[in-house]
C-alpha cells in the first residue's frame, strides 16, 4: 500500500493530497501488466476507468482508414491516461498500447467518481490537470496544421529540453519511428530533417541523445513552423 501510495503522490493528478486521500484511492487502484505491444485499450471500448502508469511507457493513437498510424500522445512513469473520456461518460477515442514492458494502475470509474464527491481538493487537481491536457492538444494540432516537420521537431526538442531541464542536450525515449508518427511525418523524412539540422548546427545526434548546439535557432525555427532549412 506505502509503494502505491508513493506512485500515486508523483501523479499530477493527485499533487498536494494528504496521506489519507492518498491511502483512499490506493485501495481502489487495481496493479495491471502489459507486455510490450499489449492493447490497454482499443478505439470504441467503455470508458470504465483510467489509468496511471507506475513504470514503463504508453502510446495513445488511432488509425485512419488508410491503416496510417497517428500518435497522440506518449506516457511515461506517473502520467495518468484515459482520464478525459471517463469523466465525460463517453467511450475511449483512441488506442492504448503498452511500447515498453510496463505496469499501471487501474481505477475504477464508479468508486473514483465516489471519492471526488467526498473531496474537493481532488476535484480541483482534477480540473487543472484536465486543462493542461487540453492546452497540450491543442499546441499538438496547432504543431501538425501549421508547421512543417522541422518547426514540429523543434519544438518538440524544446518540450523534451524543457521537461527534462537540460538545455544542452536531451534522450529520446521512443524510436525514431515512434517519433516520426508523433510528429505526423514518415521516417525517412525525420532522417533527413535531423540531418539537416545536424549539418546546419543546430544539434548533434549520438544515438539516442541529441545534443542542443544552437537553442536560438531551434526557437526560431519552432516559433516560425516554416523555415527552409
Amino acid at each position: 500500500m506505502e509503494k502505491i501510495q508513493k506512485i500515486l503522490s508523483e501523479t499530477p493528478l493527485f499533487g498536494g493530497l494528504k496521506d489519507p486521500e492518498l491511502d483512499q484511492i490506493a485501495r481502489i487502484s487495481v496493479h495491471r501488466r502489459y507486455e510490450k505491444g499489449e492493447i490497454i485499450f482499443s478505439e470504441g471500448d467503455p470508458a470504465d476507468g483510467f489509468f496511471v502508469v507506475v513504470d514503463g511507457r504508453v502510446k495513445i493513437y488511432k488509425v485512419s482508414s488508410e491503416g496510417k498510424e497517428q500518435i497522440l500522445h506518449i506516457f511515461g512513469k506517473s502520467h495518468p491516461f484515459g482520464e478525459v473520456p471517463v469523466f465525460a461518460g463517453q467511450r475511449f477515442p483512441a488506442i492504448a498500447q503498452a511500447i515498453a514492458p510496463s505496469r499501471v494502475l487501474f481505477l475504477p470509474r464508479q468508486a473514483f467518481v465516489e471519492l471526488i464527491s467526498e473531496n474537493p481538493s481532488l476535484s480541483l487537481n482534477m480540473l487543472a490537470v484536465l486543462s493542461l491536457r487540453l492546452r497540450e492538444f491543442t499546441v499538438h494540432i496547432e504543431n501538425l496544421s501549421l508547421k512543417e516537420v522541422p518547426g514540429r521537431l523543434a519544438s518538440y526538442l524544446i518540450y523534451l529540453s524543457r521537461e527534462q531541464r537540460n538545455a544542452q542536450s536531451v534522450q529520446l525515449k521512443i524510436s525514431k519511428g515512434q517519433l516520426a508518427s508523433l510528429l505526423g511525418t514518415i521516417p525517412e523524412t525525420l532522417s533527413r530533417i535531423f540531418g539537416r539540422m545536424s549539418d546546419r548546427g543546430f544539434i548533434r545526434v549520438k544515438g539516442r541523445a541529441i545534443y542542443l548546439l544552437d537553442s536560438e535557432g531551434l526557437l526560431q525555427i519552432a516559433e516560425q513552423g516554416r523555415v527552409d532549412i
